[in-house]
């Protein structure tokens, strides 16, 4: 109806009032007149108990279970299915149970009733401190129990909107301490699902308030170094990691330390300074075998093992993955098995191993899949394009690294920098074989593969008898 007057860009801009911009004709019921005129109508036959309920609801964004609904929005079954009777909300199903939720321009006028009934500041407080609590229960799991990490990503991907809405309230409040308890609780969700740039940029928000040195900031600083090192800031990374660790040893936490000194290592390694990462992953390394942080100790000598290889120390790095690999499987630790298994199958792609490389760059490739965690992918993926490269299958390097890159830019994370040496050499190789146009066309289609092509691709190179180690 109103296209002949707006472009679908000033439609778009204008939606945020749709309430009084789509109108019906000027014949009709005076309640039918505009949207807003409409839900008013319905809204002033609710009863008391009903209009409170739902103005409240306005709260929540990409809805809520009942749970949530009961405890923010103080919900009955009642006056719950009311609301639901009269088309004012709706339902549906999720893996976590019923979700309640408004139409956007029904949701836009609850908001309205909400704002003029004075009670729009505690039912704000009531939903951060809700979602802040769900996210602090969720990095708790995350961090120490990695079998149930998917479930809890999944659940905290099903409550994202919410946990959005509840992060730009406490900011736009200036609740700067609480912006930070949030997304220092959020970070390793961002980080696992591959939302690195919407991760730094909400964490460097809560950072740039002054709190007080506790715990709660010392967890932001640790994920904003982390997304940091991710978007190539490496600078920056080291400026957030070294004031963790100072909070840290100011508090006297023996964990916050050694995850402090992890993460530092972490940035020292990203500049190229091989031997001072590994002093630090030594250290850090022993106070999470002392602290029997047995994630953790993992972790650290998987990344020692990369700096050992860095080194030339080879034989060390190999040994060490090969331990590793023993302990993540006998732990049940599924991300750094398949992390483990992507470093021996470098470490044999760089020997000349092809054939040994093969079976476990694809099942590395095959864990992180199903891990989900896409910054993973994205390494194991460049893995399989460089051992593609060197088996001569040209065309399916370029194909695998164009989607490798691709997944990069889809995070907004920079291709780490200790990697460029290593692409700059596959892509040599890769348009020794190829023309021009040849390369273009397989860059381009190797943006969209999927995973049953890839998968493919990956089981010709297994069962490939004639790949034979480098003369």
């Amino acid at each position: 109806a109103r296209t002949a007057l707006f472009s679908p860009e000033q439609l778009l801009a204008k939606l945020s009032g749709r309430l009084d911009l789509l109108k019906g004709e000027r014949d009709a019921d005076p309640r039918q007149q505009t949207l807003r005129a409409t839900i008013e109508w319905s809204y002033e036959l609710l009863s008391d108990d009903e209009q409170r309920l739902f103005r409240r609801l306005a709260v929540f964004s990409g809805g809520c279970t009942y749970e949530a609904a009961e405890e923010i929005a103080g919900a009955e079954p009642d006056t719950l299915q009311s609301l639901l009777d009269k088309s004012l909300l709706r339902k549906r199903d999720s893996e976590a149970g019923p979700r309640y939720w408004m139409l956007e321009t029904i949701r836009e006028y609850a908001g309205e009733r909400l704002e003029e009934s004075g009670e729009a500041e505690e039912i704000r407080r009531r939903h951060a401190d809700h979602f802040t609590a769900l996210a602090e229960e969720a990095d708790a799991m995350m961090g120490s129990d990695h079998q149930h990490a998917q479930i809890w990503s999944s659940r905290l991907e099903t409550e994202h909107d919410n946990l959005r809405a509840a992060f730009d309230r406490l900011i736009a409040s200036a609740d700067g301490e609480a912006a930070q308890r949030l997304s220092g609780s959020l970070w390793k969700f961002w980080y696992m699902t591959g939302a690195i740039g919407e991760g730094r940029r909400r964490l460097e928000a809560a950072l740039s308030f002054e709190t007080p040195r506790t715990v709660i900031r010392a967890r932001a600083l640790d994920g904003a170094t982390s997304t940091s090192i991710e978007t190539g800031d490496e600078a920056l990374a080291r400026v957030y990691a070294e004031e963790s660790l100072a909070i840290n040893e100011e508090l006297g936490d023996p964990f916050g330390i050694a995850h402090a000194q992890f993460l530092l290592a972490n940035v020292v390694a990203s500049e190229g300074d091989w031997m001072d990462a590994r002093m630090l992953l030594e250290q850090c390394r022993a106070r999470f075998l002392e602290l029997r942080a047995e994630y953790y100790t993992l972790l650290s000598t998987r990344v020692l093992a990369w700096c050992c290889a860095e080194l030339g120390d080879r034989a060390t790095a190999r040994a060490l993955n090969e331990e590793n690999l023993r302990d993540a499987r006998a732990a049940g630790n599924t991300r750094i098995e398949g992390m483990t298994l992507g470093a021996l199958a470098y470490g044999a792609i760089d020997d000349g191993r092809f054939r040994e490389a093969a079976p476990l760059a694809r099942d590395s490739y095959w864990i992180k899949r199903s891990e989900g965690d896409r910054l993973q992918v994205a390494s194991a993926l460049f893995t399989i394009a460089r051992l593609l490269a060197k088996t001569g299958r040209a065309v399916s390097a370029t194909r695998v690294l164009s989607r490798s890159t691709a997944l990069y830019e889809e995070m907004d994370a920079a291709i780490p920098s200790y990697d460029l040496v290593d692409r700059e050499e596959t892509v040599d190789e890769i348009r020794r074989s190829l023309s021009e146009s040849e390369y273009e066309d397989a860059w381009e289609s190797g943006r969209r593969l999927g995973d049953s092509e890839i998968d493919a691709i990956l089981e010709e190179v297994v069962a490939d008898e004639a790949v034979e180690p480098d003369a």
